[in-house]
C-alpha cells in the first residue's frame, strides 16, 4: 500500500506503510497486484498459458519477432485443468514479465492505434480499445492499464487525445490520433519525455 510512482511522482517514502482500504472505484494506487489479479482472472478464462494465448491471438498476426519473451515469476504457479502453469504478470521486474524488442513494441502499439485492427481482420475488439482510453472514475489520467493525457496534463506537449504505456527505466510508448502517430522510445529521462513529445511534433510541423 501507498505506493507511489506515477508519472511525475516524487515521495514514495510511505510504500508499504498501512493506508485505510476505500470503497472500489474511489482511489488509486499504481500497484502491481492489479496487474497480478487480473493476469489470474485471464487464466481461468482462457484456460492455457498466456504467452500462448498473446503469441497466437496477437504476436504472431502482427509479425512479431521470435525473441519476445513473458515469463511469471518463481513462485507464481496455478493449475488449470490439471496442467501447472505461470500464472504471469506484465511488469518487467523481480525477474518477471515481458520483454520485446524496440520493433515488437511498435507493431504492438500500432495494434491498438488501429483500434484493434491488422491487415483487415480484428484481432482486439475496438470496443476494447475504447475502454482502455476511457478515463477511469477514480484517476482520469489512466485508463485500463494505459496512461491518458486528459487535459493535457500527464505531458502538455502532446495532444489531449494522446495513449501513453509507460515502464520501468522511462521506456515510452506513444500513440497520437491527431498526428496518426506511433513512437517508441527507451532509456528516456523522465524529465526530458515532455521535451521529446515536443521535438517530435516540431519535425513534422517543420
Amino acid at each position: 500500500r501507498n505506493r507511489v510512482v506515477a508519472p511525475g511522482a516524487t515521495d514514495n517514502s510511505r510504500k508499504g506503510q498501512p493506508r485505510d482500504l476505500r470503497p472500489p472505484g474511489t482511489h488509486f494506487e499504481y500497484n502491481d497486484v492489479r496487474v497480478n489479479r487480473l493476469a489470474l482472472s485471464l487464466l481461468q478464462v482462457f484456460r492455457r498459458p498466456l504467452p500462448e494465448v498473446l503469441y497466437a491471438r496477437v504476436m504472431a498476426p502482427i509479425g512479431a519477432s521470435d525473441t519476445w519473451q513473458w515469463h511469471g515469476y518463481r513462485d507464481a504457479w496455478v493449475e488449470i485443468d490439471g496442467v501447472r502453469m505461470p500464472s504471469v504478470s506484465g511488469g518487467g521486474h523481480w525477474g518477471g514479465g515481458l520483454w520485446a524488442s524496440t520493433r515488437d513494441h511498435a507493431r504492438f502499439a500500432y495494434l491498438v492505434h488501429r483500434r484493434g485492427l491488422w491487415a483487415g481482420k480484428t484481432l482486439v475488439p475496438a470496443d476494447w480499445i475504447d475502454a482502455l482510453r476511457t478515463p477511469s472514475p477514480a484517476n482520469p489520467g489512466y485508463g485500463l492499464l494505459w496512461w491518458l493525457n486528459t487535459g493535457r496534463a500527464l505531458y502538455p506537449s502532446a495532444p489531449a487525445a494522446s495513449l501513453f504505456a509507460l515502464g520501468g527505466g522511462a521506456h515510452v510508448l506513444w500513440l497520437d490520433p491527431d498526428h496518426d502517430l506511433v513512437m517508441v522510445a527507451r532509456w528516456v529521462d523522465k524529465p526530458e519525455v515532455d521535451g521529446l513529445l515536443a521535438r517530435i511534433l516540431a519535425s513534422l510541423a517543420g
